[in-house]
């Protein structure tokens, strides 16, 4: 390939260029890590559960979340995604385009529409079936608040469910 005298190839140029470029940015991450304060993470528990209308052979229900802030700035969402997970297989997700805020030191409760499909909910019956634990269900549920680029923020919450018995003697 010929060149100009005294210019330099494509190659080169765009070589310097993203590199100039690549330096850039580290420097812009470095400072906005910086910028931001150390936050504890959000505290999420289950606050309840609502049966919801469904579709065919679904389950819907309303899972309402209590989201407590244990930090000095209010956290801002626009949206919220979930899934919950029993004895340790994804049961349901969910999402939800609700905006709100948690404020400092403050608490919210955010209700997420969750689908359960057949298939799930088959297994799940079959797992306790066939000799799952039948005194307690294992739950986790794990989500997002959507909050942009730096200010999502992820929760989780796990715990044990104690179910009654079934053949108790009378």
């Amino acid at each position: 390939m010929a060149t100009l005298r005294g210019f330099p190839t494509p190659v080169r140029r765009t070589y310097r260029d993203s590199s100039r470029v690549a330096v850039a940015f580290l420097a812009i991450g470095l400072c906005s890590c910086a910028a931001f304060p150390n936050s504890d993470p959000l505290q999420v528990s289950v606050a309840g559960v609502e049966p919801l209308a469904g579709e065919g052979l679904e389950l819907r229900l309303a899972v309402k979340v209590r989201v407590q802030n244990p930090n000095d700035s209010p956290v801002d969402y626009d949206g919220v995604a979930l899934s919950l997970d029993l004895n340790g297989h994804k049961f349901g997700t969910g999402v939800s385009d609700e905006v709100g805020t948690v404020p400092r030191y403050g608490e919210s409760v955010v209700t997420i529409p969750i689908t359960i499909g057949v298939f799930n909910m088959a297994r799940q019956v079959l797992g306790l079936v066939n000799g799952g634990d039948t005194k307690a269900v294992a739950y986790k549920v794990h989500g997002k608040l959507e909050g942009g680029v730096f200010g999502t923020r992820r929760f989780e919450d796990q715990g044990t469910i104690q179910l009654p018995d079934a053949a108790a003697p009378n």
